[in-house]
């Protein structure tokens, strides 16, 4: 197998896979967020909490895509630090703000 051809195995597919499905996760709880800043008294801080949550899942939504680009090539980069390190960043952001709205 010479380095410019593809892997014969499905390991980009599973993890183009997986980070739609993460993508995913992250678009409902944002809405969510939405929703409860909407229905759940629309106070300041609701407002501001939603907003974030909008922040975070538009930072993971561009390291996603970023990501899932990625996979397209004959030989697919690993994850950069960085990339790592926002998606890591936003999934955490997204874990506080839905727990300041709560409270």
């Amino acid at each position: 197998m010479t380095a410019t051809e593809r892997d014969p195995g499905l390991q980009p597919e599973r993890t183009r896979l997986a980070w739609r499905r993460t993508t995913l996760s992250c678009t409902v709880v944002a809405l969510l967020a939405v929703r409860q800043a909407l229905y759940g008294g629309a106070g300041p801080a609701a407002i501001v909490a939603a907003s974030l949550s909008a922040l975070a899942w538009l930072g993971f939504l561009r390291v996603a895509h970023l990501r899932m680009l990625g996979m397209g090539t004959a030989r697919p980069r690993p994850l950069s630090p960085l990339g790592a390190l926002t998606a890591t960043a936003c999934t955490v952001a997204l874990a506080v703000c839905a727990a300041a709205m709560l409270f």
